[in-house]
């Protein structure tokens, strides 16, 4: 995938610029999102800001997932090939649904047991799954729903909440971070 330039060729066409796009930044994600929830001029911010807010913490996170898993099975030094976009592009919001209700159930399915470490996913991977599982249910409606207001104070504890998942998913050691990204890009049958 490449970013188009701004200039036109004489076909009227746009050109693509030969710089690759790169992920989006997560800590950028949640820098604007900071920015979104607690705007700088006077009086309450607007409510497409305040959804915009509680939007971008949940792509923070739904990125960094992605980053993670295609980091793990492609490599950091492979960000601007082809292989590693197809990796990256391979997970949908159901996926990291599915898998995160998994991980935070009391009894992990059977067709996933045997894919968890014998100590289980841990309390990082299990915080990070439970956070974005809210996360992802407060986007859902701050997208979708035009019938709720939000609070400011909300939008700033969502960007909170982000962050807690994102600390949470960078802690995770031995092998649960591994077996989560695993899953993560490949579904057992």
């Amino acid at each position: 995938m490449r970013a188009r330039s701004d200039s036109h060729s004489s076909g009227g066409q746009q050109k693509l610029s030969s710089k690759p796009l790169t992920n989006p930044n997560p800590d950028h994600l949640l820098e604007q999102a900071d920015r979104l929830a607690t705007p700088r001029h006077a009086g309450p911010p607007r409510q497409a800001d305040l959804r915009r807010a509680i939007s971008t913490a949940y792509y923070a996170v739904f990125h960094a997932a992605l980053a993670a898993a295609a980091d793990q099975f492609v490599g950091v030094t492979k960000r601007s090939t082809s292989q590693y976009t197809l990796v990256y592009r391979s997970v949908d919001h159901r996926v990291l649904r599915d898998l995160c209700v998994a991980v935070t159930k009391q009894q992990v399915p059977q067709k996933l047991a045997r894919h968890i470490p014998a100590i289980g996913f841990g309390s990082d991977i299990e915080s990070f799954a439970a956070n974005a599982l809210e996360l992802q249910r407060i986007r859902h409606a701050a997208d979708y729903d035009p019938s709720i207001r939000i609070k400011a104070s909300e939008a700033v504890l969502t960007v909170s909440s982000a962050r807690s998942a994102l600390i949470h998913l960078a802690q995770a050691s031995g092998p649960s971070p591994g077996a989560f990204l695993n899953l993560l890009l490949f579904q057992p049958l």
